[in-house]
């Protein structure tokens, strides 16, 4: 399977995560950060919140490069309404883990989609069911630093994945990136294509 996007792709994340998703698209695009304050950006809700955050990476990029798609994105769990971002300490990852264990959380991943001074927003939401877990394995799982730079203080795709019990809903959206909504996103847009179909448009 082979697509084209109409325009040039620019990730503006510098997650590792996110690239290797979506390059599952199998588009050539390029990476392209600029820092953001995320704890000065507020939302109604916890749609809202990410959704923000999102628009807000891929601002910048995107006025700098407005011949391209820039894609944005944001990733945070939440626990009865509350964020867990990126935990700042050992200790923060400790009390996250002990919140998360033996209940269910919901992540959410809003991505911004720029193109032509239009920003596209949706948002994906997986529910996350963790194991009970015992204090030693939460000592043990934070001293390895796989908590670390992982909202929530785990990540689902390394040893994090011995924690889950169960997931409902997108298991790459709690990765970083809900690739396959995604896609379709950039389908209703116009901005990928079939690489044959859009052949006969190159003469």
């Amino acid at each position: 399977m082979e697509f084209k996007t109409t325009k040039p792709l620019i990730l503006a994340s510098a997650s590792p995560r996110r690239k290797e998703l979506l390059s599952l698209i199998g588009v050539p695009f390029e990476v392209k950060t600029m820092e953001v304050d995320e704890n000065s950006i507020y939302g109604g809700s916890a749609s809202e919140l990410v959704c923000n955050i999102a628009m807000e990476k891929g601002l910048a990029v995107a006025e700098r490069n407005q011949h391209a798609i820039v894609i944005s994105a944001d990733t945070m769990v939440f626990i009865d309404d509350e964020p867990l971002g990126k935990p700042q300490s050992a200790e923060m990852a400790k009390r996250y883990l002990r919140r998360l264990s033996g209940r269910t959380h919901t992540v959410i991943t809003g991505v911004a989609i720029y193109f032509e001074d239009i920003c596209s927003v949706f948002f994906e939401k997986t529910k996350v069911t963790f194991y009970q877990l015992s204090d030693e394995w939460i000592d043990s799982y934070v001293a390895s630093g796989d908590c670390f730079d992982k909202a929530g203080g785990y990540g689902i795709q390394t040893a994090g994945a011995l924690m889950v019990e169960h997931i409902n809903g997108d298991y790459n959206n709690v990765v970083g990136l809900p690739v396959a909504e995604l896609y379709r996103e950039l389908k209703n847009l116009q901005l990928i294509e079939w690489k044959s179909a859009g052949a006969r448009h190159d003469h």
